[in-house]
């Protein structure tokens, strides 16, 4: 299990930091023990490595809808309004950026199956075309126009709530 962690480890570290915009050991350590409770339903037939950061992207999701992550969210909230009024406005970009991410995780996650699955591993999990066609079992030229169509249904979604002229 050592030269597990040791061999991953900094890719579970990008998948959590990428989709939570912050590294969080908890959510590390959860990964190692849920990899290490499912090692017997491993199949060889991709890398390993997109496997364990597969079971990293679902626990991050997981997290983001956990009673803890909004009880967190509310002291966190809380705190920053009994805080100065005159806090630094990157305070401000940072609050404004984890509202943006969490908009984004929002609408990834109410995408259709069949363009969630591909845009999750295109975009957070860094996969390649051909590594999620074959993933997937699907054509090359249906990722792309998978990976299209999600873009374009996550515009239409996020434009108007991010406040983005197109």
């Amino acid at each position: 299990m050592t030269d597990l962690i040791a061999e991953n480890k900094k890719y579970v570290k990008a998948v959590i930091r990428k989709m939570t915009g912050s590294e969080n050991e908890d959510l590390e350590q959860e990964v190692y023990i849920k990899t290490w409770q499912n090692m017997e339903k491993y199949q060889d037939q991709g890398k390993f490595k997109q496997w364990i950061c597969a079971i990293t992207a679902n626990l991050c999701r997981d997290y983001f809808r956990s009673k803890s992550y909004k009880t967190q969210k509310s002291e966190i909230s809380s705190d920053l309004a009994l805080q100065n009024a005159s806090v630094k406005t990157n305070a401000e970009e940072r609050i404004d950026r984890k509202k943006r991410q969490k908009l984004v995780l929002k609408a990834v996650d109410d995408l259709p199956k069949i363009y969630r699955d591909v845009i999750v591993l295109a975009e957070f999990e860094d996969f390649k075309l051909d590594e999620i066609a074959l993933k997937l079992k699907i054509p090359q030229g249906t990722v792309k126009s998978r990976l299209h169509k999600a873009k374009e249904l996550l515009k239409q979604t996020l434009t108007p709530l991010l406040g983005e002229n197109s």
